[in-house]
């Protein structure tokens, strides 16, 4: 049985796309799934979210995530899993994936992504642990939704992360049309300090020549003050997708290391 009222599939290149009408947005949005080659069971899951200007094709088409997956499970270094990488709900240039007062987009991707997720495909179950990471706004989305689910997410991954919901305003065309829709501002050491006491493992990594580079290091301050076990890795590089498909490989590794 199916969640959805409509929904719509297509296959590109060993892409799976879907054209989905979610309860949680109240229109249609996209998703794009990788699945490795095989037969499996219990298929662990890893949400990839995206950043502001992208969509559910930004993971796939400008990192090629899935091909650097599918070299890891060929190599034997991480075991095979299923990727995931929804739009983020198409509000504005980002929506956060944050609550708005009419429409939930925190809830797609906790809910009804999922939900897409194991009614289309017999490899996943109730037992398949599920992985969130995200660039940028989607490291945004992914720290502070990998905090507040705990029940949900087994282990979750940020790169090069908007720590802090003002700094959303720096990449937004009209910041205030996000501050009239959003029911609460969030930042992400808020909400890993309220979640402290149930906090799945997490990391998150950031380029050093990257602007988001110093927001980042002073989290990694503020987790340690706060006595929040954690990794944080500093790397090479900007604020790009050259540095994204580099690094997207160790929270790979993060997450095989948890299957």
């Amino acid at each position: 049985m199916t969640k959805f009222f409509s929904k719509e599939k297509a296959i590109f290149n060993g892409l799976d796309f879907f054209s989905v009408k979610s309860p949680a947005l109240g229109h249609r949005a996209d998703v794009c799934v990788y699945k490795p080659e095989g037969d499996f069971c219990d298929l662990p899951i890893v949400i990839l979210l995206h950043g502001v200007y992208g969509s559910h094709w930004a993971w796939a088409l400008n990192a090629r995530v899935h091909e650097t997956l599918a070299n890891m499970v060929s190599n034997k270094e991480i075991p095979a899993m299923l990727l995931v990488m929804p739009s983020d709900g198409l509000f504005g240039d980002g929506s956060g994936y944050l609550q708005h007062k009419k429409i939930d987009y925190e809830k797609w991707i906790v809910e009804d992504v999922i939900a897409l997720t194991k009614e289309s495909y017999r490899e996943t179950s109730s037992k398949s642990p599920i992985f969130l990471a995200g660039l940028s706004m989607g490291g945004y989305g992914a720290l502070r939704l990998g905090a507040k689910y705990p029940n949900v997410f087994k282990a979750f991954s940020g790169l090069s992360s908007v720590t802090k919901y003002k700094t959303l305003a720096q990449f937004l065309e009209h910041k205030e049309e996000l501050d009239q829709q959003v029911i609460k501002p969030e930042d992400v050491l808020e909400i890993l300090v309220q979640n402290k006491e149930s906090l799945a493992p997490f990391r998150f990594d950031c380029g050093e020549n990257d602007p988001l580079f110093n927001d980042n290091l002073a989290l990694h301050h503020k987790l340690l003050e706060n006595q929040i076990p954690h990794q944080f890795h500093k790397y090479a590089g900007e604020h790009s997708w050259e540095y994204w498909k580099t690094y997207i490989r160790e929270t790979l590794l993060f997450f095989g290391a948890m299957i």
